[in-house]
């Protein structure tokens, strides 16, 4: 598969593998490939990204915080959230008492989460089960659009339809599927070249 990935793609990957280094992360997440997505410049992916108004450091800064709070919240998403909620449990006062107890961060995930913080220094990291369904989920984007490529558009479309934590941060910041769809294939609007 990974010959098929263009020189974009490639570069997300090794970004990605990059992130989880400087985080001491354990292995490489789904997070990382979406930090290494938001580091690409002159890419179908960074144009995409921008023509959503997700280019701005205001913006990734603001995709950082979103990411590092559902960490905070061990990685639960609002759905999630909500879902306790719903059971009468206030995951906000689990996440003060817990962190109160154990310090702050205490309920991030050790070597799924971006910064497992008792990880490797060097050497090979592995893919996680969720960043290793992101590429295979890339290929069926790039064959669903009858490409030849697996291009990073294709991995930031396959971050969007996972459910969850990062779907649901990208979301919020505009960047749905259906949303890059139109900028990247959209007949008669603008498309990524």
């Amino acid at each position: 598969m990974f010959e098929r990935f263009t020189k974009d793609a490639r570069a997300v990957v090794l970004g990605a593998v990059e992130h989880a280094e400087r985080s001491h992360a354990r292995e490489v997440t789904e997070e990382h490939l979406l930090l290494s997505l938001l580091d690409r410049q002159a890419s179908r992916a960074s144009f995409a990204l921008a023509a959503l108004g997700l280019g701005e450091a205001d913006r990734r800064d603001s995709v950082e915080r979103a990411l590092a709070e559902a960490r905070r919240r061990g990685g639960l998403s609002r759905a999630d959230v909500d879902a306790l909620s719903g059971l009468g449990i206030d995951l906000s006062e689990i996440v003060s008492r817990v962190e109160e107890a154990h310090g702050v961060g205490a309920l991030e995930s050790g070597g799924k989460g971006a910064g497992g913080g008792r990880g490797r220094r060097s050497g090979h990291r592995p893919f996680t089960r969720d960043a290793k369904d992101v590429l295979t989920r890339s290929l069926r984007t790039a064959h669903a659009h009858h490409d030849r490529h697996i291009g990073d558009e294709h991995l930031l479309l396959a971050l969007t339809t996972r459910p969850g934590v990062l779907a649901e941060v990208l979301a919020d910041h505009g960047v749905t599927y259906e949303a890059l769809e139109r900028v990247l294939y959209g007949a008669g609007e603008a498309k990524a070249g």
